[in-house]
């Protein structure tokens, strides 16, 4: 099993692996779909073949992976979609979506998806890196932005689309002890997913996904003391 790792969980601390560990631009991958994504929904089952087909049409998308500097300790702020949503229903999610033609970039598209699902202003959001390119089951090639929020903003779910916004600490997500490996069948065939029951919350899917490879690029073994 994983051992825990020992961090501050700081701000400073933060800023300081985010420089040294993030992508400081959009991946390739994110646009360029003739590459293969380097995360996947298959992360757990590359002996099993995709579970996507590579013929269908991708979609280019975006999410912000938002931490939000509290005063006792960083947290991550996710969404819960509402249960009628035709893709992912119920999910637990990263603010984001679609990258639109009007768009400047996936970056573009993470802050406008963020505020129109959250109410968060990009005012209080700043920046940091990219995580890998992630592809989904659904089709979508997702670019995961990483940035701290300064707290002072107020939530508003958008209607109709998102159910509740929570927080998590940055602890928790970041601890491989969490990480777990849960497998449901499809297609006749088991396969895997990482998930982080947290309270009431089941992270799981392409969320956790992302989050193990937030792990993995910041907080994984030999970080620490950088």
């Amino acid at each position: 099993m994983e051992s825990k790792t020992l961090f501050e969980f700081s701000t400073r601390e933060f800023r300081a692996l985010a420089a040294r560990h993030l992508l400081a631009s959009v991946p390739e991958e994110a646009h360029n779909h003739a590459l293969p994504a380097p995360r996947s929904d298959d992360d757990l089952n590359m002996d099993l073949g995709p579970t996507f087909d590579d013929g269908l049409p991708q979609r280019e998308a975006a999410v912000l992976v938002p931490v939000v500097m509290r005063e006792r300790e960083l947290t991550v702020l996710l969404t819960q979609r509402t249960d009628h949503l035709p893709s992912h229903p119920g999910q637990v999610a990263f603010p984001g979506g679609k990258v639109d033609p009007g768009d400047d970039g996936p970056l573009a598209a993470a802050l406008r998806e963020t505020e129109e699902e959250t109410g968060v202003a990009r005012r209080f959001v700043e920046p940091l890196g990219f995580l890998d390119a992630y592809q989904t089951r659904t089709g979508y090639r997702i670019c995961p932005v990483v940035a701290l929020v300064e707290p002072g903003f107020t939530t508003v779910p958008e209607p109709g689309e998102v159910a509740d916004i929570f927080e998590v600490p940055l602890s928790f997500l970041m601890n491989p002890a969490n990480h777990q490996r849960h497998g449901r069948e499809w297609q006749g065939v088991k396969r895997w997913f990482y998930a982080m029951p947290y309270g009431e919350r089941y992270i799981w899917g392409a969320t956790a996904g992302m989050i193990r490879n937030f792990y993995d690029r910041v907080y994984a073994p030999g970080r620490e003391g950088e």
